[in-house]
């Protein structure tokens, strides 16, 4: 068993984690957001994820106002639990290891995705149909897509 397959977490450690986010950490997430923002931008292994961060974000911000509904409370937990994870001082593998530290990070945000990923379509949807982007959101959309 190599070091990455022993530290890489997976679908039942992620699924755990997601079960115990409460709307707190929905809260967390959203007034941590420039943090979020600058690691998901600038580490290497996560900027493959910058452009749907922007999305999971608008969305969990139009659940928390009440704008949007239509998406299950996992999927809400699932994203929130995810971006928590990536700027926790505490993971399987440390942050600060050079060609390591952001494995379990991406591990962690490549399975979300898979488990949202028709959510986030849907919510692309009613937001460009129905949500009034602004011009600064309708951007980040349309680089999402």
């Amino acid at each position: 068993m190599s070091l990455k397959d022993h530290f890489t977490p997976d679908e039942e450690y992620v699924r755990e984690q997601t079960e115990n986010t409460t709307t707190r950490d929905v809260d967390e997430v959203i007034k941590r957001e420039g943090k979020i923002s600058f690691l998901m931008s600038t580490v290497k292994v996560l900027k493959k994820y910058y452009k749907l961060f922007d999305v999971m974000m608008m969305m969990i911000k139009d659940y928390r106002s009440g704008n949007y509904t239509a998406v299950p409370w996992f999927s809400i937990a699932a994203i929130a639990g995810s971006l928590l994870y990536v700027i926790s001082p505490i993971d399987l593998i440390p942050d600060f290891i050079p060609g390591l530290g952001y494995l379990d990070d991406m591990t962690v945000l490549t399975i979300v995705v898979g488990w949202i990923d028709s959510d986030l379509h849907r919510y692309l949807d009613w937001k460009l149909e129905n949500g009034k982007p602004t011009p600064e959101e309708l951007e980040k959309l349309e680089n999402a897509q």
